[in-house]
């Protein structure tokens, strides 16, 4: 079997509470380990996307409504649907490791970070589709 769910691929949500939600793969696990016997991967997506902003509004506002709400999670293979997309995520990577989601204090740092880096993205401008709301 081919392995295309790589560190970097754009993934849909298909299960769950971010259903529908696009994220990004941080770690893939083709094997799985030995308390989780099945394929999975570590996501970071955007749990509530940014709203659209006008030249009308105040910079109070744009700053508002430009806010990414990310979240990180554990995914099975079965629960997400690979897109043709990929984001590089060099800074990503350092942030999330195995033992980010043992403690709830590690798992809010690693979402905090990922805020900063993804609102960073999207002030610039990169990546625009992945910060859009999925329509279906």
């Amino acid at each position: 079997m081919v392995k295309f769910i790589k560190a970097g691929k754009v993934v849909v949500i298909l299960q769950g509470r971010y259903a529908g939600k696009k994220a990004v793969v941080v770690r893939n696990h083709d094997e799985g380990t030995k308390d989780r016997p099945y394929g999975y991967a570590v996501v970071a997506g955007v749990e509530r996307a940014p709203l659209k902003v006008t030249g009308s509004m105040g910079k109070k506002k744009v700053a508002k409504r430009s806010r990414v709400k990310p979240f990180v999670k554990i995914v099975n293979y079965n629960h997400m649907m690979p897109t043709r997309y990929a984001l590089d995520l060099e800074q990503i990577k350092g942030t999330i490791s195995a033992d980010t989601f043992k403690e709830p204090t590690q798992r809010e740092e690693a979402k905090k970070v990922i805020k900063g880096l993804f609102q960073e993205r999207y002030q610039t401008g990169k990546n625009k589709w992945f910060f859009n709301k999925l329509r279906f």
